[in-house]
C-alpha cells in the first residue's frame, strides 16, 4: 500500500478510531513506543544515544574483547533505528562516528583483524564524515574521527592508509 492510499484510508477515520489506531500499534510495537516517546520528549535525546551507542559497544566490546561479536550488521542496525528516531544531526554524527571509533579502538587494542574487518571500519567511517561534512560539523567532531586514524596506525591491509587518506580528503 502506498504512502497516499493510506493517507486516504486514514482520513477516513473519526479521531477517536484514529486515536486508537495509534494506541493499537504503540502497544503492539517497541519501535513505534520509542518513536513516541522521543517525539513527545526530545530531550530524551542525549539518552537515546547513549541507548544506541550502548548496543554498538556491546559489538565492539573493548573493555572485554572475548565477549565481542563484530557484527556490523547489528552495530548499522542501530544507527538505523536511532536515525528513524529523527534525532538532531549532532547526536546522529555521535551515534555514526561511534562505531568506527569503537572498531579502531578494538583493534588497536587487541592486535589485527580481517580485511573485512577493516572494510567494514573504515566503509562507516567514510559514511560519518560524509554526513558530518553535509551537515558542517566537521570541526566538532575532528578530536575524533583524528583518533580514529591514531588507532589505525599499526593495522593491515592498507587500512591505516585508507584511514589516514579519508581524514585528509575531508579535513584537509
Amino acid at each position: 500500500m502506498s504512502k497516499t492510499d493510506l493517507k486516504k484510508e486514514l482520513q477516513k477515520l473519526t479521531k477517536e478510531k484514529l486515536i486508537k489506531h495509534i494506541l493499537d500499534l504503540y502497544e503492539k510495537n517497541s519501535s513505534v513506543q520509542e518513536f513516541y516517546k522521543f517525539y513527545l520528549n526530545p530531550a530524551n535525546e542525549k539518552l537515546l544515544a547513549e541507548k544506541y551507542k550502548r548496543l554498538i559497544r556491546k559489538e565492539f566490546n573493548v573493555e572485554n574483547p572475548m565477549r565481542s561479536t563484530e557484527k556490523f550488521s547489528v552495530a548499522k542496525r542501530a544507527i538505523s533505528d536511532f536515525k528513524n528516531l529523527q534525532p538532531s544531526p549532532e547526536y546522529l554524527a555521535d551515534v555514526m562516528l561511534y562505531l568506527p571509533e569503537s572498531a579502531c579502538e578494538l583493534t588497536a587494542l587487541f592486535g589485527d583483524y580481517s580485511e573485512q574487518f577493516y572494510n567494514g571500519t573504515f566503509n562507516n567511517y567514510k559514511a560519518a564524515m560524509v554526513f558530518l561534512k553535509k551537515n558542517n560539523l566537521m570541526y566538532h567532531f575532528r578530536a575524533r574521527a583524528e583518533r580514529c586514524v591514531k588507532w589505525s596506525e599499526n593495522c593491515g591491509y592498507g587500512f591505516a592508509d585508507d584511514m589516514k587518506d579519508i581524514f585528509d580528503e575531508f579535513y584537509n
